[in-house]
């Protein structure tokens, strides 16, 4: 999730409010404006119990930011806050709310495009033992609108994920009937979303890639891409995006291995950029207490970017190979790389248009 940019106008923080809300909480704050990065800061960092009083405290003041992320921790099943009844309530008043907003609204566009997506995924499978029930229909209509009207790619990840599946909104090539026609556009957004930079999106692009499932099997495409979304993940994606770097490092032979760290910084350079918006939380005291566990194959290799593994394979320089001609600056002449990034940019199997 983004860290969006701070209210405005209408939105601006009653400081005498919020001061007695925070007194109320327990907690005190230097600032209500304080109290939304402590809030938004243990958010990231999993510290609800932190969390909560202080976005709690917000909400009676700022109440879409606040209510948002109050929604986000219900709607964590890893949490001790889990309420996914509580969280699919707030999510539909913040898109009721919100439906009008304009689109290219910074701060309150994307909330309500993330409730939209939100609202979405609940209604497509229902809430157990809940009012809730599953009502496909409207599940595709929110999720359309998240992902189109406001152009949010949070949305267009999961709406790639649902067409993928032959299912999800009516915006096929072929008609609503066609579902191999759903699954070429899921892989259009899919491969749109990655050529972009979207974490989400390579890292779920390179597990189908490692298997050749929807794409070609290209496994050193797979290493590689995986590689940039490991390393441009937003703190609430880290732990599945390098559980699927994990697998494919793990498993990927010294050949697949010798052909990704040829590519490395080009793919970090086309397919990186400045992504990790949501690492930029400022110090909030919590940092220091995110340390990241340390990672090993079976083998008790450690698993680590494939830039150390270049680094760490660097050898001296070699002698030329027998047939092997230095050029006049003395180095090797050889046969390119079997790669070879394209005009536009994409790798070949990265190319998902419609047909």
């Amino acid at each position: 999730m983004r860290i969006f940019k701070q209210v405005t106008a209408g939105l601006v923080f009653s400081l005498a409010a919020s001061a007695a809300a925070l007194a109320a909480s327990g907690l005190t704050f230097k600032s209500a404006d304080d109290a939304m990065r402590q809030g938004i800061a243990a958010f990231n960092g999993g510290y609800y119990e932190i969390a909560v009083p202080a976005l709690e405290a917000v909400a009676e003041t700022n109440p879409a930011v606040g209510r948002f992320y109050l929604a986000r921790i219900y709607a964590d099943n890893d949490g001790s806050y889990t309420d996914h009844g509580k969280a699919y309530a707030i999510f539909k008043a913040l898109a009721d709310e919100l439906q009008d907003i304009d689109p290219d609204d910074d701060t309150l566009a994307p909330i309500a495009a993330k409730s939209l997506t939100a609202i979405s995924s609940y209604l497509r499978d229902g809430i157990p033992d809940s009012s809730v029930r599953s009502n496909v229909r409207e599940a595709d209509r929110a999720l359309q609108r998240a992902a189109l009207t406001f152009n949010n790619e949070d949305a267009q990840f999961e709406l790639a994920k649902v067409l993928l599946r032959g299912e999800g909104p009516d915006i096929t090539l072929g008609g609503p009937d066609d579902p191999s026609s759903k699954i070429e556009n899921g892989r259009h957004w899919l491969g749109r979303l990655s050529r972009s930079g979207h974490a989400g999106a390579q890292a779920f692009l390179a597990d189908l890639m490692w298997r050749g499932k929807f794409v070609p099997k290209d496994q050193a495409a797979a290493l590689n891409l995986i590689d940039v979304a490991v390393a441009h993940a937003p703190l609430h994606e880290r732990v599945w995006i390098e559980d699927i770097y994990q697998n494919i490092f793990c498993n990927a032979g010294e050949g697949v291995r010798q052909q990704a760290t040829g590519r490395v910084a080009d793919w970090h350079d086309r397919y990186g950029g400045s992504r990790r918006k949501d690492n930029v939380a400022g110090k909030s005291g919590l940092d220091d207490l995110a340390a990241e566990p340390v990672r090993t194959c079976a083998n008790g290799e450690a698993v680590l970017p494939m830039a150390k593994v270049m680094e760490r394979a660097q050898p001296e320089r070699a002698l030329p190979a027998p047939g092997l001609a230095p050029d006049m600056a003395g180095r090797e002449i050889s046969t390119p790389p079997a790669y070879q990034p394209s005009d536009s940019g994409a790798p070949p199997s990265m190319s998902l248009t419609p047909r």
